[in-house]
C-alpha cells in the first residue's frame, strides 16, 4: 500500500517551562475510557504536551517508538495536537501525524503501518467546547486505573523525537470500496454532522452504487447543523427528512470522530443500535453459523432472542465500548456492539468500532434483505422501550448513586449481576441504572412488552432516583 508522507520540523515552542512545573490535565476530565473535559479550563496545551511526555515515557519502557496522532475537527484540536506532538518528541517518540480525521481511520493507520500506538485528539460527541484524548498503547485502550496513572505519570524529556505527516485517507477509502464490493445500488442520504468524517464520505459516497444524497459534510468543530450525536432521535431528524423526501432506502449517521453510527430507514423511522446489530447479526450467521455476538446491558431482550433464534450464541456485556471490545476478544465473538452505536466486527476490519465500516456492513446487509430494512424493522417482536436516557449528574457524585441504589435494590430482595450494571429484571420486563463512562451523567433504559408495564417500570426507576435525591422524570 502507499501512504503520503512528508518530513516536518516542527515550529519553535511558543513557551519553554521546565517540565515539573507543567500544568497537567484536570482529574475531573480523566473519564473511565478517555479524556473529556472543557478547552481551556480543563485540558490546554500545557496538559497535552505533558501527556505526550507522560506517554513517551511509558511507551519507552515498553519498547514502543513510532506512534499516530489525529484530530478532529473542533476549533481547540490543532492547538492541541500541537502541543501534544511536542511533548511526544520531546520524550523521544517518532510520530506519524495523520491529521485531520475520523477516530476509526487512525486506528486503521495503526494496523496497516504496524504503529505501536495512537493518540487521537476529540471529545467525540460532547459538546463544541469540550475536547480530550483518546489512547491506544500498543494493541490496548488505555483505560480506567491505568489511564488515570498515565495522566499523572512523572514527566521527563528524552532523546530528540521526530514526526511527520502521513495521508492516509486515499488508501483508507479504498479498502472501505473493496469492502463494499457487493453492495446493491442503494439510495443512501449520509449526515456527517459537520463532524470529521465529512471528508471521508465525499470521497467514498460518489464510488458506490446507487444514489447518494450527503449532509453536513464540511467539517466545523461548532457543529451548527445539530449536535453530532446519533443516540438522539433530535439529531436524526435532518436525515429522516432528506430520507423521505429523497425516496431513499435508508439513511446513516455519525457522530463527532466517527466511531459511533445510527441509521434510519426508508420512512425515516430510526433504527436504534441494538436493532442494527441483530440486522447484522442475521446476516453474519446466514454465512457464519453458531457465531458469537456480543451486546451491551443497554440492549434490547428482542435481540439477545433474535441472535439465539438465528442459532447465534448471545453474550452480555457490561457497558461501554471498551469493556464490549473487551469481552468479544475473551469470547472470540465476531460481532458486538453497545446501544451508543458503537459496532465492532471481528471478521474484516481490525476489531475496531469504524462508524464508516458499519454504514458499508449496513448496506450489505440490506442489499441481501428481502423487503429492505423498513421490513426488517416491522418484523421484530413489538416491544415498548426507552431509548438511552442521560440524566445530569455530577462526576464526583453519579458513581456513589448508582452504589445507593444497589444497596436498596439487595435490600429489597432484587437480584442483579452489579459487573453489568444494575439491570434489574421484572415480571414487567428490565430497567438499568449505570454511570456514564464519559460524561457526568447517569444512563438509563427500560423495556417491557406492554405499555403499561413499561409506565411501572419507568417508576420504579424514577423511585429510586427520588430516593437518592435526584427528582427527575425518566
Amino acid at each position: 500500500m502507499t501512504f503520503q508522507a512528508s518530513d516536518e520540523v516542527a515550529p519553535q515552542r511558543s513557551y519553554e517551562r521546565p517540565v515539573p512545573e507543567l500544568k497537567r490535565i484536570r482529574a475531573e476530565a480523566v473519564r473511565a475510557y478517555d479524556i473529556r473535559g472543557v478547552a481551556g479550563r480543563d485540558i490546554d496545551p500545557d496538559g497535552a504536551y505533558a501527556l505526550g511526555l507522560a506517554y513517551a515515557a511509558s511507551a519507552r519502557d515498553a519498547g514502543l517508538s513510532r506512534i499516530g496522532v489525529g484530530r478532529d475537527g473542533r476549533l481547540s484540536s490543532p492547538t492541541l495536537e500541537q502541543a501534544l506532538v511536542w511533548g511526544l518528541m520531546d520524550g523521544g517518540l517518532r510520530v506519524e501525524r495523520v491529521g485531520l480525521c475520523p477516530t476509526p481511520l487512525l486506528g486503521y493507520a495503526v494496523r496497516e503501518l504496524a504503529l505501536d500506538g495512537a493518540i487521537m485528539v476529540t471529545a467525540s460527541h460532547n459538546p463544541p467546547a469540550e475536547n480530550g484524548f483518546k489512547i491506544l498503547m500498543g494493541e490496548r485502550r488505555v483505560h480506567g486505573e491505568a489511564l488515570r496513572k498515565l495522566v499523572e505519570a512523572p514527566c521527563a524529556r528524552g532523546a530528540c523525537g521526530s514526526s511527520r505527516r502521513l495521508s492516509v485517507i486515499e488508501t483508507y477509502v479504498a479498502d472501505l470500496l473493496q469492502a463494499a464490493a457487493e453492495m446493491a445500488p442503494l439510495k443512501v442520504a449520509w449526515d456527517c454532522g459537520n463532524g470529521a468524517t465529512g471528508p471521508v464520505v465525499e470521497r467514498l459516497a460518489p464510488h458506490l452504487p446507487g444514489r447518494h444524497h450527503l449532509l453536513n459534510t464540511r467539517v466545523d468543530g461548532r457543529f451548527p447543523a445539530h449536535h453530532p450525536d446519533p443516540a438522539v432521535a433530535a439529531n436524526l431528524s435532518q436525515l429522516a427528512e432528506c430520507v423521505v423526501t429523497n425516496g431513499c432506502d435508508l439513511g446513516v449517521a455519525f457522530d463527532g470522530d466517527g466511531d459511533r453510527i445510527g441509521v434510519v430507514d426508508a420512512q425515516g423511522r430510526i433504527l436504534w443500535a441494538d436493532q442494527l446489530i441483530l440486522l447484522l447479526a442475521r446476516d453474519l450467521l446466514a454465512r457464519t453459523p453458531k457465531a458469537t455476538v456480543v451486546a451491551d446491558v443497554k440492549c434490547s431482550k428482542v435481540l439477545f432472542d433474535g441472535v439465539e433464534q438465528a442459532g447465534g450464541r448471545a453474550v452480555l456485556s457490561p457497558s461501554g465500548y471498551v469493556h464490549v471490545r473487551e469481552t468479544m476478544l475473551a469470547q472470540k465473538a465476531l460481532l458486538g456492539g453497545e446501544l451508543s452505536g458503537h459496532i465492532f466486527f471481528a471478521d474484516g476490519w481490525g476489531g475496531v468500532d469504524d462508524a464508516l465500516y458499519a454504514a458499508v456492513r449496513t448496506f450489505l446487509a440490506v442489499s441481501r434483505l428481502p423487503g429492505g430494512l423498513a421490513a426488517f424493522r416491522e418484523s421484530l417482536p413489538p416491544s415498548f422501550a426507552t431509548p438511552e436516557l442521560r440524566i445530569a449528574c455530577p462526576e464526583a457524585r453519579k458513581a456513589e448513586l448508582v452504589a445507593e441504589v444497589a444497596e436498596r435494590l439487595a435490600g429489597e430482595g432484587a437480584s442483579f449481576d452489579a459487573k453489568l450494571g444494575l439491570r434489574i429484571e421484572t415480571a414487567d420486563g428490565w430497567w438499568l441504572l449505570r454511570a456514564s463512562g464519559t460524561e457526568p451523567k447517569l444512563t438509563c433504559r427500560c423495556e417491557s412488552l406492554h405499555p403499561d408495564g413499561l409506565d411501572r417500570l419507568r417508576a420504579d426507576l424514577k423511585r429510586h432516583l427520588k430516593l437518592s435525591g435526584l427528582d427527575c422524570e425518566v
